[in-house]
């Protein structure tokens, strides 16, 4: 027999897995149900029992699920166990227990026992039926984890077998019932199958007769006893007197949560004329100090918050215990230290899947904290509606006796019936316990217009489409998504809350007294530099009673005079009073503690082998850094400025910026870690917000909006916030976009932003969402150091990814708060150095460094004037290139110059430049003293320091103001430019200087500083591309081994860099276990190596050990087996061998193709899967033979495989399963005989690629030939066909759709493998208004083969009478005779300046492969050239 069962209880447990003799864990029993059925389906008994409480209550929450309140449970109860007594009877009959999801209600059940003292295995033992798992496969709901499918509800397998659900829900008798029912027609269906069930066709179900269900009986009672409503009553009012206050509210730092930012709740709070607000965001205090700033600003007290989680134990991550989200304030600044220590310890400590503390830290730091209950989810509230009021009396209680007075209940009011229950018992629990209330309304935003956008963004918290039906309080499941219940979550005002709370008034009393008792402060504070540990002999004992920075001063200047006499060869008067000079004015500033800590970790860098960049930014003015090692560019040579770097007239940190090779920055990381302890040392976190076209493809995907519809409006967005876009007046938006071009687009995003439409409402809830807060991320370079625990300053969270903890302050408060910030950035082009230093180390023996590389090198001049600078450090784009052939830099200046210049503003400037370096255009100065600093530019101001040198030449100008005044132009203070103008033209009269020239001058700098560039940074990083550019043309082949090694993860590139070298003849080959290392190198041939770590499937220890073999003594692998012995199995499996010979690496290998690493022997083995094998098994017997007693007896050798025999593959196939593995085409390219179409029919040169910035191109024909890669043929909505084909070329790929008569012409071409010739063009878009929404328009396609013989009408050979011979003339008329066909010839013969055309009327070629190749042979021995006439 079968016993089928439900339960109602009083919740769920806390924990799923705990043992069911957990009795605080597992709920309580309300109701149990029970029917007992023979195999045939027939009734046997049935039972259906309340429960009466025992010393427990029956939450809210719950009896809203089932119906049975504590009060009705009490009536109509019967004691425990007498019902399990009952239950036990049919039980003792039943061969099975039968439910749906029966584990829940064997537990519940079992717990019960336990609590009766029964044994619970009467029940536990009992063979178990869960329609949930026997019938998941039937139901078949998609959706389920790793692809499997969901378990269906009760609810859903009623509706998949009877085509209806069923009414009852959460009655335990009526469950039963529709379980019993879906149990026998599973199976009758046989979906279920049991040795009972002998007879599956005569199942027949006997329903019982049931009682009225629980909810009935409960309307029923309902009707009889009214409830008074809650609340206020009509007409009840509070005096103006009483002030409002909020002290729960959330921000957009509850990341997904809240719409508004911490400016619009504070600007709100004092628009509404409150004193105080507080903030409280989940899990966090990343807005804290932005919102003490802001209320500051404001004039209202801040009360710095945090809604953190309280678990059991926080530092517990083997069960999922999100805690209780609490409202915790800090009544003054030792408060706020003290929940900067919970919010860290949340992170640092707690973090499992939330941030968590428990109550053991809030014990610890609670003595300047106020908590309140908080909202519905707090713990009280949650304790009243889902577990007991018992349980929820013990937890206030708990509270209580832990803060005392700093703990309130807290009372909102949303209108919701939950609100209602949990503020009734907690008035009674303050009554009881003398506990002081507060009137709250937990808000989200700061005003009721924005409930929507507010329901929107927690649908994209959560994923979820706003049409599907919401939930605040309960289970969601699959049918409902979290949201809030009403628009009543916003910052209301005074006389809103005095309404609402008009009953109350107490509660806004106590919360205006919470508000006073808490002291205001400021968060922001000079920066803290870390103690720095300097040698004895320079201490002085008054620096640590007065603070006094004597000691580091004197070990500063020490260090400083120490380089200095390293540096230059002698100091002279101008060295040292610039090193004196800048000396006092660190001195003054306070700063020399700084330029120690970065002179220590830049010179532990070296020594540990990390390269260090010259200098970047303004710290290169510095020539105190630059005797201390931490720069390596000479300021004063240069004409750097240090007042650039530090003014002495307006102190402020110092920024100084350190590059890394991009693998040696960790290391430096840790020795910082190291040195001041991993509590000192953090990262700095980055607030991920929605801009302005995420928050359109956000909204429009949450409110449904078509995709096509959310790309089009996405992409009609400008290059501007929707904030800027709706505010600013068509003037300023013409002037900030592309003219009138982009002014039509704000219109059009205007016009639908009006409309009532769906597009309508979606840009108007993305502008509400912009800057919403998505997510957070690490700084990529910062780096904080502090003094002591950081934790003692600001909170901080974990970084993904990472050991090292973030600070919950990004980097634009990170200064104020305090904080010191240092850039530890990883820059590539110098591991590029490195691994060209070391190539040339590997081959030639040479020991190169890099900071000593002459500056008047020719063969790196003549480079940089080719404009051969792919590869170069940033000088290797297009526009660069053609700049550099047209100056052709001579000097280091030049290349100074070009750096600065080549960005937007400047780049205008450049062809002046260029004709004046050449004479061809006058070199000029406004007045004679100007030449002092301009004559390096040609007499064009290009960097700031030269604004700055000649405003204290020409007007006297102090170093402090010259940088003042640099920062004013830069900036374009107008405010300040003004005030110091008058001061530059009468200081300069007084010096004897024009004053219409003066005048000028002034005028020349306000049009141009603003894009002025700052020299110091052009000189180091002109430096670095200095370096680069002296080792490619030096030694081309270890170089550009060492670009492609550092950019084997951008296919991409490394198709360009393999170009370039091919370019430059240096062959690229691919990898050959036998002489590639992990990264790309350089043979003894001088060709370079395919790196074997750029190869798909070959992992580093794969390559260690690879090495390590044909390192062994045994030279060279000779061959396949030879290899198989010699590496370890361990890190060389079959993976990478299957890896190595799709990719060549075994190519070396005499006798073998690659086929027949894949063929199979007689038993379906391959040769690869053999040789693995093969060395295995000897390497096995080898270690066994070491091992054993008999280890020097005479063994037999174990045979190697036998070599199967086949065909090797085409070469169409080669390359395309080499390309998977290496990622490009190394054995040639699919394109390569083509390479005549593509060089003469194509255009333009640099292929698909082009397409990348197609409006570029817009109006223009282009011709390009590729291979097909993929295709698809579809039927549209309305069943028209399209389709779509995607094409390669050397450079890259695109995806071309065909619509309607153009998918007909060419749909016969969308086949995979065939080449292509495409002619089209860059057109608008079609059904966008859009004039920039552009797309290549296919015009014609033709298969590439046949290109040829179509579009070449005919041919002209340029001969050259004087250089080409006899012979060759012969071998020219032979190759005519030999290839007839249709393509015309004619001959044009060139003799001394004249030419004579001679067309053949007789004579016509056809250019096969044979003939062009020899064609072009007859070209590159000169004497002869060609060209093509098309087909018109």
């Amino acid at each position: 027999m079968f016993l089928i069962y439900d339960t109602e209880t009083t919740g769920l447990p806390r924990d799923w897995k705990a043992p069911l003799t957990d009795s605080d864990n597992w709920p309580r029993l309300v109701q149990l149900a029970w029917q007992l059925h023979a195999a045939d389906g027939s009734l046997i008994a049935r039972g259906n029992r309340i429960i009466r409480p025992d010393g427990f209550t029956i939450p809210f929450t719950s009896a809203k699920i089932h119906g049975i309140t504590t009060a009705r449970a009490e009536a109509d109860g019967i004691p425990l166990a007498e019902a399990l007594a009952e239950f036990d009877a049919d039980l003792a009959r039943a061969s099975y227990v039968m439910g749906h999801n029966i584990e829940f209600d064997v537990n519940i059940v079992g717990a019960e026992y336990h609590r009766l003292q029964q044994p619970m295995e009467k029940l536990t033992d009992k063979p178990v039926i869960d329609s949930k798992n026997e019938a998941t496969d039937y139901c078949a709901i998609p959706g389920g984890r790793g692809g499997q499918y969901k378990w269906p509800t009760l609810t859903e397998l009623h509706q998949k077998l009877f085509g209806e659900g069923f009414g009852e829900a959460h009655d335990a008798a009526y469950d039963v019932d529709a379980t019993a029912k879906c149990f026998f027609e599973l199976c009758r269906l046989r979906v279920i199958q049991r040795p009972e069930l002998s007879d599956p066709d005569g199942i027949q179900y006997e329903a019982p007769k049931l009682e009225a269900a629980n909810f009935a009986a409960a309307k029923a009672a309902k009707k009889q006893t009214k409830k008074p409503p809650s609340g206020v009553e009509p007409g009840a009012a509070v005096s103006d007197a009483v002030s409002v206050v909020h002290l729960h509210t959330h921000s957009k730092f509850s990341i997904l949560q809240a719409v508004s930012s911490v400016a619009e709740m504070t600007k709100q709070a004092a628009d509404f004329g409150m004193n105080a607000l507080a903030i409280s965001d989940h899990g966090n205090m990343m807005g804290a100090f932005q919102f003490v700033r802001e209320a500051n600003k404001n004039g209202i007290k801040a009360i710095v918050g945090a809604e953190l989680n309280v678990c059991r134990e926080h530092e517990n991550r083997s069960v999922k215990d999100d805690g209780y989200p609490t409202v915790l304030l800090a009544k003054n600044k030792a408060g706020y230290h003290e929940l900067t220590k919970l919010s860290s310890k949340a992170y640092t400590d707690g973090f499992y899947y939330v941030p968590r503390i428990d109550k053991q830290l809030i014990e610890e730091y609670s003595e300047n904290i106020i908590a309140t209950t908080g909202g519905l989810f707090g713990e009280v509230p949650s304790l009243i509606l889902n577990v007991g009021e018992q349980q929820a009396e013990e937890a206030f209680v708990w509270w209580k006796d832990t803060l005392g007075d700093n703990f309130y209940a807290e009372i909102n009011r949303h209108g919701l019936e939950e609100e209602d229950v949990v503020n009734e018992v907690l008035l009674r629990f303050c009554a009881k316990h003398g506990v002081k209330y507060i009137a709250a309304n937990n808000c989200y935003y700061a005003e009721k217009k924005q409930a929507d956008a507010h329901d929107i963004l927690l649908c994209v918290k959560d994923a979820q489409n706003v049409s599907k039906p919401k939930r605040y309080i309960g289970k969601r499941g699959r049918e409902f998504r979290f949201g809030m219940p009403n628009e009543e979550w916003y910052l209301k005002s005074p006389a809103e809350m005095r309404k609402l709370f008009a009953d109350l008034p107490e509660g806004l009393t106590n919360a205006q007294a919470i508000a006073d008792s808490c002291e205001s402060y400021v968060l922001e504070r000079d920066v803290l530099l870390p103690a720095f540990e300097i040698p004895a002999e320079f201490v002085h004992e008054e620096d640590a009673t007065d603070g006094g920075k004597r000691g580091e001063n004197a070990y500063l200047r020490h260090l400083t005079y120490k380089g200095a006499e390293k540096r230059y060869p002698e100091i002279t008067d101008e060295i040292r009073q610039r090193l004196d000079f800048e000396l006092e004015t660190i001195e003054r500033t306070g700063y020399p503690g700084y330029f120690l800590i970065v002179q220590d970790f830049t010179g532990a860098a070296r020594e540990m082998g990390v390269s260090v960049g010259p200098g970047r930014g303004s710290a290169a003015g510095s020539a105190v850094a630059y005797c201390v090692g931490i720069t390596n560019v000479d300021p004063i040579a240069y004409d750097l400025l240090f007042e650039r770097f530090l003014n002495p007239d307006r102190v402020s940190l110092p920024d100084i910026d350190i590059d890394f090779d991009d693998e040696g920055r960790g290391k430096v990381i840790d020795y910082v870690i190291d040195k001041y302890g991993a509590n000192q040392v953090a990262q700095i976190i980055t607030y991920g917000s929605m801009a302005a076209k995420s928050s359109i493809r956000d909204t429009a995907r949450v409110m449904e909006l078509p995709l096509a519809e959310a790309d089009r409006i996405a992409k009609l967005m400008p290059d501007i916030s929707l904030k800027k876009l709706f505010s600013l007046d068509d003037k300023t938006l013409k002037e900030k976009l592309r003219g009138a071009e982009g002014l039509q687009q704000v219109n059009m995003i205007k016009d639908l932003a009006k409309k009532p439409s769906l597009e309508g409402q979606t840009l108007r809830t993305a502008q509400v969402l912009e800057g919403s807060l998505r997510n957070t991320g690490i700084h990529a370079c910062g780096v904080i150091i502090t003094p002591s625990d950081i934790t003692d300053y600001v909170p901080v969270a974990v970084a993904k990814d990472s050991d090292m903890a973030c600070t919950q302050f990004d980097n634009a408060v990170a200064e104020d708060a305090g904080l010191l910030k240092m850039d530890f950035l990883g820059l590539k082009t110098l591991t590029i150095i490195k691994d060209a230093v070391r190539n040339v180390k590997d081959r030639h023996g040479l020991d190169l460094d890099p900071d000593a590389f002459p500056l008047d090198d020719e063969k790196t001049y003549e480079l940089f004037q080719r404009g051969e600078t792919i590869g170069i450090f940033q000088y290797e784009s297009a526009g660069m290139q053609k700049y550099l052939k047209e100056l052709k830099p001579t000097v280091f200046g030049d290349l100074i110059a070009m750096n600065a210049l080549y960005r937007p503003g400047p780049l205008e400037y450049i062809p002046s430049f260029i004709r004046r370096k050449h004479g061809t255009e006058e070199i000029s100065y406004d007045v004679d003293a100007c030449k002092e600093y301009l004559e390096e530019t040609y007499g064009i101001t290009v960097y700031q320091e030269q604004v700055m040198l000649l405003s204290q030449k020409l007007a006297g100008f102090t170093k402090g103001e010259a940088d003042t005044l640099r920062k004013a132009m830069g900036k374009k203070k107008a405010d300040l430019i003004a005030k110091m103008k008058p001061q530059f033209l009468a200081q300069g009269e007084e010096r004897g200087h024009d004053p219409t020239r003066l005048e000028k001058i002034w005028k020349d700098w306000e049009a141009f500083a603003a894009y002025a560039f700052n020299k110091s940074h052009s000189t180091c990083y002109a430096w670095v591309a200095y370096q680069t550019a002296y080792l490619k043309a030096n030694f081309p082949a270890e170089y550009m081994a060492a670009v492609l090694s550092n950019n084997m993860s951008d296919i991409k590139q490394v198709t360009l860099f393999m170009e370039e070298s091919r370019h430059r003849g240096i062959p690229v080959l691919g990898p050959d276990v036998n002489e590639s290392l992990f990264k790309f190198r350089v043979n003894a041939a001088g060709a370079i190596r395919f790196g074997l770590g750029a190869m798909r499937g070959v992992g580093e220890g794969a390559v260690e050990a690879i090495i390590a073999g044909r390192e062994d003594g045994a030279g060279a692998y000779k061959g396949l087996f030879d290899f198989a012995r010699r590496v370890s199995p361990k890190d060389v499996n079959k993976r990478v061998f299957e890896a190595l010979a799709l990719g060549g690496g075994f190519d070396s290998f005499e006798g073998l193709h690659r086929a027949q690493y894949f063929a199979l022997d007689e038993k379906g083995r391959t040769l690869i899967e053999l040789a693995a094998r093969y060395g295995a098994g000897h390497q096995e017997d080898e270690n066994s033979s070491q091992a054993s007693l008999f280890g020097g007896m005479e063994e037999m050798e174990m045979p190697e495989p036998t070599i199967p025999v086949c065909d090797p593959w085409d070469q169409m196939d080669l390359l395309s399963r080499e390309r998977e593995i290496i990622g490009v085409y190394i054995s040639g390219h699919p394109l390569d005989k083509f390479r005549f179409e593509i060089r003469h029919l194509c255009s333009p040169k640099d292929g698909l690629e082009v397409l990348d910035d197609a409006l570029k191109w817009r109006g223009r024909e282009l011709r390009f030939a590729g291979r097909v890669v993929e295709c698809q043929h579809r039927i549209s909505k309305a069943g028209k066909p399209f389709g779509s084909v995607t094409i390669e070329d050397y450079r890259g790929s695109q995806r071309f759709m065909l619509f309607g008569e153009d998918y007909l012409k060419f749909k016969d071409y969308l086949v995979e493998g065939w080449f292509l010739f495409v002619k089209g063009s860059v057109e608008q878009r079609r059904f966008r208004d859009d004039p920039n929404d552009v797309e290549f328009k296919v015009r014609h396609i033709e298969l590439l083969a046949d290109v040829r013989e179509k579009f070449i009408a005919r041919l002209r050979l340029q001969i050259d009478i004087a250089v080409l011979d006899e012979h060759r003339l012969d071998h020219l008329g032979q190759l005519v005779e030999e290839h007839p066909g249709q393509v015309g010839l004619t001959l044009e013969m060139h003799d001394a300046g004249s030419a004579v055309e001679m067309p053949s009327r007789s004579r016509k070629v056809e250019l096969n492969d044979g003939f062009v190749e020899a064609l072009e042979e007859l070209v590159g021995q000169g004497g002869v050239k060609y060209r093509l006439e098309m087909v018109k």
